[in-house]
Order: structure tokens, then sequence, then C-alpha cells
């Protein structure tokens, strides 16, 4: 259960209420307490975290997990951007993994809503080590390039352990995210490489888009393409065609 106290939290209980899938904490129940004015939050129950940093084996998780945690992570995020939501803070720390492994994405805090493709944003996002170099540089950003970004991040801490631009300072850090060429192992695998250095695209024009993330040969690996999932909406759309569609039928 979840304590919400300031007003601005109050969209992080309406995203909440806007999402279901699999690959997301969902919202069970929202309690408003009239006597303290304050909102409690009843989310699903997932049994932990992980923690890039010293995690799984030396160096990170290794491939065929971090291929699995990844699949889940981008199946989780695409239906947020399909909803006109960018979640502003993907990091290991919002990441929590089911007791059968499966990946769902936590914290809406700083999380946006967006009107139909206008995502552009000024606000920097939530965590410096996963901000993206547009948003170092104070400019008007792609909320969706932004998430992507900190997915590439995501993915590299799962393989090595460790986030690739950390500085002394916040100045420090942002200049490395901007300047830095991504570090990587010269015996990875090439196809790893590949996805790693689109993701990890300086240029949020040339970065490389979930939909294109979704379909690449080492995210499909053994495992086959993403599985899709057919949202509430959706689904209410498809019944709402197939009644119309009956009706038209009868008459």
């Amino acid at each position: 259960m979840i304590l919400i106290e300031s007003f601005p939290l109050q969209q992080f209980v309406l995203i909440m209420k806007i999402v279901s899938h699999p690959n997301i904490v969902n919202l069970i129940e929202v309690i408003n307490d009239p006597d303290t004015d304050h909102f409690y939050m009843v989310l699903e129950y997932v049994e932990g975290k992980w923690d890039c940093e010293g995690a799984g084996p030396p160096g990170g998780l290794g491939e065929a997990i971090a291929r699995k945690y990844l699949r889940d992570i981008v199946s989780g995020l695409m239906y947020l951007h399909s909803h006109n939501i960018v979640h502003m803070d993907i990091k290991p720390q919002n990441l929590l993994v089911s007791r059968n492994g499966t990946v769902k994405i936590a914290d809406f805090s700083v999380s946006q809503v967006f009107e139909e493709d206008n995502d552009e944003l000024r606000r920097s996002p939530g965590t410096p080590v996963i901000t993206a170099p547009e948003c170092c540089l104070g400019l008007t950003y792609r909320g969706k390039a932004a998430d992507t970004w900190a997915v590439g991040i995501t993915l590299y801490c799962m393989i090595m352990g460790k986030f690739p631009f950390i500085g002394e300072t916040l100045q420090d850090t942002y200049d490395k995210i901007v300047n830095d060429p991504i570090d990587l192992p010269e015996n990875i695998n090439p196809q790893l490489r590949n996805l790693l250095e689109g993701l990890l695209c300086k240029d949020p024009d040339q970065r490389l888009t979930l939909n294109m993330v979704a379909e690449h040969p080492w995210v499909i690996g053994e495992e086959g393409p993403l599985p899709e999932f057919l949202c509430w909406c959706k689904q209410n759309s498809t019944q709402k065609n197939l009644r119309d569609e009956d009706t038209e039928v009868l008459a």
C-alpha cells in the first residue's frame, strides 16, 4: 500500500487507473481517507526487484536473463506509449521481478500523459544517470525517445553490471552522457552491440524506436516475436465493432 500525500501525485493515481498490463504493476484499489485527506493505493504485490550493481554473475545478469527482462520491459513500455504515457524513469530500481521471473514496471511518480502524438517535454526526467543527451542540454525533447534511451541504459546495466555514464558531479555525469562514446567489450555479441549502440544513439532522431527494438534479432532470439497484448480499450472497441456488424446483418 502506498500513501499519496501531495496533490501533483494525484496524476500518479490517474495513470495507474488507466493502465492494465502483465508487465506493469497494476492498481487494485484507491482509498480516500476524508479524515486525513490522504489517498491510499493498494497495488499488486510483486515479490522483489533487482539492482544492476553487482547483480547476478560478474559483469551483469547474462544475455539469456537480460533478454527475457528486456522483452518484458519493452512490452510494458510499448503499451504505455500506445496510451500516450511516457514513464520518464525507467531504471533497474523501478523494475520489479515476480516469483516466476516476470518484470513489471513500477513507480509512475514522474510520468507524463500527453495528447495524441505530442510527446514534447522540457522537464528533466527522474534520475540523472538515465537521462538522455537531449535532456541534459535543456532542450525540448521527445518523451518516447527519452524513455527508449533509458531502456538502453537499463540493458547496458543488465549486461555490464554498471551504469555507462557516471561522473563525480551531476554536471560531469551530464557531460559524459552528451559527449562520451559507449564503452563495450570487444568480444561482445555483435547483435547485442548493434542493439546497444542503436538504443544509446546520442541523436534522438537516429535512435532505435521501441518497435525497432521489438523486431531486433537479439531481442527475438529463440523466443520469437514479443507476444501481443489486447488491452481493455481495444477489446471494447473490437466488441463494439462486432456488435455493429451483427446489427447490420440483422437489419
